[in-house]
């Protein structure tokens, strides 16, 4: 499969096996421990009988970061979308789109502020 083709649709239990099984040598409960997630925790994922929408971004991140460090090739979007949480952007990204909509959401006056706010924070932070 290339990486330009869409797997099916996972839960995060079939992912996480999925990506286990590409070494051998490590466990459930290594994986819990290198990701500093509670290993009854990590099985209840695994067994389905914990739901995994509430896992924290941090958590999902954590997991991805383990596998990765024993070569595992694992996409973020694919933890994410298994774990039924949204994608996450880059942080500036989700910054940027923030800012965005809050700018669009203030009357023509208050963007003009913001603007000048913002220029005024450039500005003293080049002088800094």
């Amino acid at each position: 499969m290339t990486s330009h083709q869409h797997r099916p649709a996972e839960d995060l239990a079939a992912l996480l096996t999925r990506l286990l099984d590409q070494v051998p040598d490590r466990t459930q409960k290594d994986l819990a421990i290198e990701a500093g997630v509670r290993y009854p925790t990590l099985n209840a994922w695994m067994n389905r009988t914990r739901g995994t929408t509430r896992i924290e971004t941090q958590t999902l991140w954590a997991l991805i970061d383990a596998l990765r460090r024993w070569g595992v090739e694992v996409q973020p979007n694919d933890v994410f979308e298994a774990a039924g949480r949204p994608v996450p952007g880059r942080a500036g990204e989700e910054r940027e789109q923030r800012l965005l909509k809050l700018y669009r959401q203030l009357p023509e006056e208050r963007q003009r502020d913001l603007v000048k706010d913002a220029e005024a924070m450039l500005r003293i932070s080049r002088v800094s």
